[in-house]
C-alpha cells in the first residue's frame, strides 16, 4: 500500500523513488518556456523581438504558475499531513477545497487575459512591434489557464500519497504536446495558417490542458486514498485558512521570481535591450536546473510533512538530510553543465554580438550559486512541510528580492550604462543565493530547537495529567 511507503520506507530510498519522477515532471515544466522561445527566435523575421516579447510575458506566466503551484502545495502538505494522522475526512475536503480555489484563480486570470496583458506588456518596452506580440502571446495563456491551473492541483494531489509517477506521465504528455504542436502552429506546417507568437501560446496552453485531463483522469482512478464528491467541494473556510498557511508564503516565493524577473528587465532596460534579452534566455535555460532542485523539494515536501504527521522525529531529520544532499548534488552537475556547455545552450536561439556574449557570461557567472540555491529551495520545502511557512517566506524574500536588487542596481551604476558592461549585475545572483544560505541555516536551527522544546512541553503535560 502507498500509505505504508510514505511511513515504512527508508527515507534515502523513499526521497528518490519520488523525487526523481517529480524532478522529471518540474524540469518538463521548464519545457513550455524554453521550446516556444527556441522555435520563435528561429521564425524567418521578427525573430530576436518574438524572443524579447515572450521575455516580457514570462513574468506574469511565472505569476500564473506561482498562484496554481502554491495552492497545489498547500494542499499538497496538508493532504499528506492529514493522512499521516489518520484523518482521512480532512484530506478529502483539502482535495475539493483546493480544486475549487483553482477554479476562482482561472477566473481572476482569464478577466486579466481579456483587460490587462496591453496594460501589462505595455509598461516593459515602447516598440509597438514587440508589445503587440508580446500581448497577443499572454493573452492566449491566460484566457486558456485553466488547464496550467487545474493540473497544478491534481498533480500535487498525487504526489501527498505517493502516486508522483502519474502526475510524471501527466506532465510527459503535456510537454510532448507542446514540442509536436509549436513547429506547426508557429511556422504553418501540414496545412495550418502561419501563426507565429500565437502558434506558441496555443501550442503551450493546449498541453496544459492535455496534462490536466491525464492528472484528473489519474487522481480518479489510483487516488484511493482520497474520496471524490461534489460535497467535498463546498468551500469550507478552516480547511482554506490551512492550505494557504503553507500555500500563501509558497505562492509568495514562486512570485516573487515573477518580481524579480520583472524587476531585472527594468534595471538591465536601463543598460541595454541586449542586457534583457540575454537575462531572459539564460532564466530559462536555468529553470532546467532550477525546476529540477523545485522537483526535490516536492519530495521533501510530503514525506516530512507525513513523518511531521507521524509524529516521527528520525524521519524527520532523514528527510532534511537526504532531501539537502540530493538536491546539492543536482545542482552542483548543473554549475559543470553550464561552465561547459555555455556556447552551445546560447548557440540554440541563434544568438550573436553582444546579446550572446552576455548569455554566455550569465551562465558562466551565475552557475556558481547554484548550490547554494539549491540549499535554500530545499530548506523551504522542510519549512513548509513543518507548517512554518513564514520562514519560506524569509528565505525567498532574501534570495529574490531583500539581497538582489540593491546589488543589481549597484553593478548596474557600475557598468556605467554600457551594454558590454552589463555581465556586472550578473554578480547579484551567488552574492544574493551565498547570503540567503546563511540565513536559511539559522532558521532552520531555531525551528529545529523550538519544534523540540514544544515536544518536550507536550511529554510532560501528558506525563502529569
Amino acid at each position: 500500500m502507498e500509505n505504508s511507503k510514505m511511513s515504512v520506507m527508508p527515507v534515502k530510498k523513499l526521497m528518490l523513488s519520488m523525487g526523481i519522477p517529480m524532478i522529471i515532471s518540474m524540469v518538463l515544466q521548464a519545457v513550455y518556456n524554453i521550446v516556444d522561445s527556441a522555435f520563435v527566435s528561429n521564425m524567418a523575421s521578427g525573430g530576436e523581438q518574438a524572443l524579447n516579447a515572450l521575455t516580457l510575458a514570462f513574468p506574469m506566466q511565472i505569476l500564473m504558475v506561482a498562484i496554481g503551484i502554491g495552492t497545489g502545495v498547500g494542499a499538497n502538505v496538508l493532504t499528506a499531513k492529514s493522512l499521516g494522522s489518520g484523518n482521512k475526512e480532512q484530506a478529502d475536503r483539502t482535495a475539493g477545497n483546493a480544486a475549487f480555489m483553482s477554479a476562482l484563480i482561472y477566473a481572476a486570470f482569464l478577466m486579466f487575459g481579456i483587460f490587462g496583458t496591453d496594460l501589462y506588456i505595455g509598461s516593459q518596452t515602447s516598440d509597438t512591434e514587440t508589445a503587440a506580440m508580446g500581448a497577443d502571446y499572454l493573452r492566449i495563456c491566460c484566457i486558456f489557464s485553466f488547464g496550467m491551473s487545474f493540473f497544478a492541483i491534481y498533480e500535487k494531489l498525487l504526489q501527498s500519497t505517493g502516486h508522483s509517477v502519474y502526475s510524471t506521465i501527466a506532465q510527459i504528455a503535456g510537454a510532448v504536446t507542446n514540442i509536436i504542436l509549436d513547429p506547426i502552429m508557429i511556422y504553418g506546417l501540414f496545412g495550418l495558417p502561419e501563426m507565429g507568437v500565437k502558434g506558441a501560446a496555443y501550442a503551450t496552453v493546449i498541453g496544459q490542458i492535455v496534462s490536466f485531463a491525464l492528472a484528473f483522469v489519474f487522481h480518479l482512478k489510483v487516488n484511493k486514498e482520497i474520496t471524490n464528491g461534489f460535497r467535498f467541494l463546498r468551500p469550507d473556510l478552516r480547511i482554506i485558512r490551512q492550505i494557504y498557511a503553507v500555500g500563501l508564503p509558497a505562492i509568495i516565493s514562486q512570485a516573487l521570481i515573477s518580481v524579480m524577473t520583472y524587476g531585472m528587465n527594468l534595471v538591465l532596460g536601463g543598460i541595454a535591450a541586449e542586457a534583457v534579452t540575454a537575462y531572459g534566455l539564460y532564466y530559462k535555460v536555468m529553470q532546467f536546473l532550477l525546476f529540477a532542485a523545485f522537483g526535490m523539494r516536492d519530495a521533501i515536501m510530503p514525506i516530512t510533512a507525513y513523518s511531521y504527521g507521524m509524529g516521527d522525529d528520525q524521519r524527520i531529520t532523514d528527510s532534511v538530510k537526504y532531501g539537502n544532499l540530493y538536491t546539492m548534488i543536482i545542482m552542483a552537475a548543473g554549475t559543470a553543465a553550464m561552465e561547459i556547455f555555455a556556447e552551445p545552450f546560447t548557440s540554440i536561439f541563434g544568438l550573436s554580438g553582444i546579446t550572446g556574449t552576455l548569455c554566455i557570461s550569465a551562465m558562466r557567472i551565475i552557475s556558481v550559486c547554484f548550490v547554494f540555491a539549491g540549499i535554500n529551495i530545499a530548506f523551504q520545502g522542510v519549512f513548509q512541510a513543518l507548517g512554518s511557512g513564514i520562514c519560506s517566506l524569509i528565505v525567498s524574500l532574501g534570495r529574490q528580492l531583500v539581497f538582489v536588487f540593491p546589488f543589481a542596481w549597484l553593478f548596474a551604476a557600475m557598468s556605467g550604462g554600457e551594454a558590454q558592461n552589463a555581465w556586472l549585475v550578473w554578480f547579484t545572483f551567488p552574492i544574493a543565493e551565498f547570503l540567503t544560505s546563511a540565513v536559511s541555516i539559522l532558521l532552520y536551527a531555531r525551528l529545529k530547537k523550538s519544534l523540540r522544546l514544544r515536544s518536550s512541553a507536550s511529554l510532560e503535560k501528558s506525563r502529569f495529567a
